[in-house]
């Protein structure tokens, strides 16, 4: 959720043109590092494996779902949407090379697409951004965000194709891996990006028909994200090239989640 003026989406072109070019995220070792105490790394000081995404000094690695917090922008901030009813439905990183530790990029980003999906289902905007390297322009990674704006279906978009999540398969999974959560997840979390108080405050969530606080949504992209380089990659994230994840519903600090 995005707490910015709220008035009603009624102007697909006006939202097809929404860009920005050559914006500059800068970047230090200290956001990187929050980050992935943010997601969850470092819970075992003593473990090897993720003392290189926690510790500069072992050579610090960066988790590749760190593109999504590179990403965020305010390029829909003015697009006219009905603020207290937009949740983020999708989020994809598709990556070039590493994210270096620290640095500066310079990101494109435009609305790609919007699709009307009615006055009763809502609409859909996706972002893509993609980013390079400052310094010497390389690209580095690209990002498609997909938001699903409850209230403002209905003003005559396309309609676009219809999608569903992946179906699981009957079999039992190839392998699992317990993600235990904090209660005070989302605090630290939110230091990286997004500060609602939607996910700290028990008030603010029962107004919005929540038991409690709830886990940011791109906190549990990057718990997916530890989850594979634990039981896939051995903790390699150079082979990560591309990540993608749908957000069904919400989860708890302090829930176990299992990654299947």
């Amino acid at each position: 959720l995005l707490g910015v003026t709220p008035w009603r989406v009624a102007d697909y072109e006006h939202l097809m043109s929404l860009r920005t070019r050559g914006e500059r995220v800068h970047y230090t070792d200290r956001d990187t590092l929050l980050y992935a105490l943010g997601v969850g790394f470092g819970r075992d000081p003593g473990n090897p494996n993720e003392l290189s995404y926690v510790a500069e000094h072992a050579g610090l690695k960066t988790l590749p779902s760190y593109a999504s917090i590179l990403a965020s922008s305010t390029v829909l901030d003015d697009c006219g949407w009905d603020t207290s009813r937009v949740v983020l439905r999708a989020e994809s990183v598709t990556l070039e090379r590493p994210i270096d530790e620290a640095g500066a990029l310079l990101v494109d980003r435009e609305v790609a697409a919007v699709f009307d999906k009615g006055a009763d289902e809502g609409a859909l905007i996706v972002v893509e951004s993609r980013a390079r390297r400052e310094q010497d322009g390389q690209a580095i990674f690209t990002t498609r965000r997909t938001w699903l704006a409850r209230g403002d279906g209905g003003f005559g978009g396309p309609r676009g194709s219809s999608s569903s999540p992946h179906v699981l398969p009957t079999r039992r999974p190839d392998m699992t891996q317990r993600c235990e959560t904090r209660a005070d997840q989302a605090l630290l979390f939110r230091l990286s990006v997004d500060r609602n108080p939607l996910h700290v405050d028990a008030a603010v969530a029962r107004q919005h028909g929540l038991d409690g606080p709830i886990l940011h949504g791109l906190c549990l992209q990057g718990i997916a994200c530890h989850a594979i380089l634990q039981v896939i990659c051995d903790f390699d994230h150079t082979l990560i090239r591309s990540l993608a994840v749908s957000f069904a519903g919400p989860a708890y600090p302090g829930e176990t989640l299992e990654a299947e």
